[in-house]
């Protein structure tokens, strides 16, 4: 009988520990692909599943969304001037089969696809475009790499440049465009302001010319304005052909007291 039990235990024990070496634990945010024989029999959904020891593997490969820094890359841009930049990119499995079979290292070899493309869509743009229009880019790589991505079952989520790090000589290039820029449009805006104060100078002339009275009235409120001034000097500007006039009324009143006499 002790032999028996001696014996069953001996065959018991190795099973038991050939079951507990062949349980595979899969998690929720994992996917398990199996090889049975070294050929792709299927995708394991979380849980714990039964790997065969040396007829079966097991490989899991994590779905969720992975965000992959870009290294600092020096680029050329169209209108022929060096930046530097960086970027991220986000991107998840959507096929764990094909990350597997279709490529080798689906994480270094996205990074590098990344990187090349970045360099490639800097160089049809200038720089004032990459600055100004940094969304669009982001998204023109994403498409791009999205669908060159797609064969290997990855899905690419979202991207975006970090940093665009241009010469210092350039940034004072820049710096000096801006200020002229923003002189430029001062002196539009002050000589719109003449236009329309001239303009407007220009219409009251009209008015006061066409109303009978308007313009002595305006001359009274001259003077009432100029009387409320605490200052005791006050300079008229009077019109050479009113001086004349009044030099003509002058000597005429002289010539009539010299005949008269």
């Amino acid at each position: 009988m002790e032999e028996l039990i001696t014996g069953l235990a001996t065959l018991i024990i190795p099973i038991i520990i050939i079951l507990v070496i062949s349980i595979r634990q899969i998690n929720q945010y994992e996917r398990g692909v199996m090889f049975t024989l070294g050929k792709f029999t299927g995708i394991k959904s979380p849980g714990w599943r039964l790997v065969v020891p040396i007829f079966q593997s097991l490989q899991k490969i994590d779905i969720r969304v992975k965000a992959v820094d870009v290294p600092d890359q020096e680029a050329i841009t169209k209108d022929n001037i060096s930046v530097h930049i960086n970027a991220v990119i986000y991107y998840k499995v959507s096929d764990s089969s094909k990350a597997v079979l279709e490529v080798e290292n689906f994480f270094h070899a996205t990074s590098q696809l990344a990187q090349t493309t970045m360099r490639n869509a800097v160089g049809e743009v200038s720089l004032d475009e990459l600055l100004q229009n940094r969304e669009d880019i982001s998204n023109r790589i994403k498409k791009i790499v999205d669908e060159l991505t797609n064969p290997w079952g990855i899905s690419v989520v979202n991207m975006e440049l970090k940093d665009i790090v241009i010469p210092t000589d350039m940034k004072r290039t820049i710096a000096k465009q801006a200020e002229a820029e923003r002189e430029k449009r001062a002196v539009i805006i002050k000589a719109q302001g003449e236009v329309l104060a001239a303009d407007n100078i220009m219409e009251a002339a009209k008015k006061l010319n066409q109303t009978p009275g308007a313009l002595h009235l305006r001359t009274l409120q001259t003077i009432n304005d100029l009387s409320s001034d605490q200052s005791n000097t006050t300079i008229w500007m009077v019109p050479i052909e009113t001086i004349r006039a009044m030099e003509s009324v002058s000597e005429f009143m002289k010539s009539k007291t010299s005949a008269n006499k």
